[in-house]
């Protein structure tokens, strides 16, 4: 991924989906290209099972939808609405309770870098926020 660099500021990880947000070099808005790299290596590792005709066409593994919607953060006050939105993405679809008991988000490391006061983040946290 050298040639398209880009930090991963939030991500969470969910049985169907994921979320992530990404920083990318000033003035590259190639979301796409990542994607499809991320995609190919790590489906290349995968053992090949049964798809469709279209996807086998396509050489698509069938884990990966083949679309993503992208966000650009317009400031400060959007990033940290998507940033929660992302850490609170396990609570709201009912797996854990509180964002910090779920073993596969950056949860842990906005806490180290300051981002969260505390590493309990409940609910309540959130009851005003538009997740739509």
């Amino acid at each position: 991924m050298s040639r398209y660099p880009f930090e991963i500021e939030a991500i969470v990880v969910l049985p169907d989906h994921l979320h992530t947000l990404w920083k990318l070099p000033e003035g590259d808005k190639d979301f796409s290209r990542r994607w499809m790299v991320i995609k190919r290596k790590f489906s290349s590792g995968l053992p090949c099972g049964s798809v469709n005709a279209s996807k086998a066409r396509k050489r698509e593994k069938g884990i990966w939808q083949r679309r993503f919607w992208e966000h650009y953060i317009r400031d400060e006050e959007d990033w940290r609405r998507h940033v929660d939105y992302i850490h609170f993405n396990p609570v709201k679809h009912g797996y854990v309770s509180e964002p910090q008991d779920w073993p596969y988000s950056s949860y842990p490391q906005a806490v180290r870098k300051g981002w969260y006061e505390t590493d309990v983040l409940r609910e309540e946290d959130f009851k005003d926020m538009d997740f739509e």
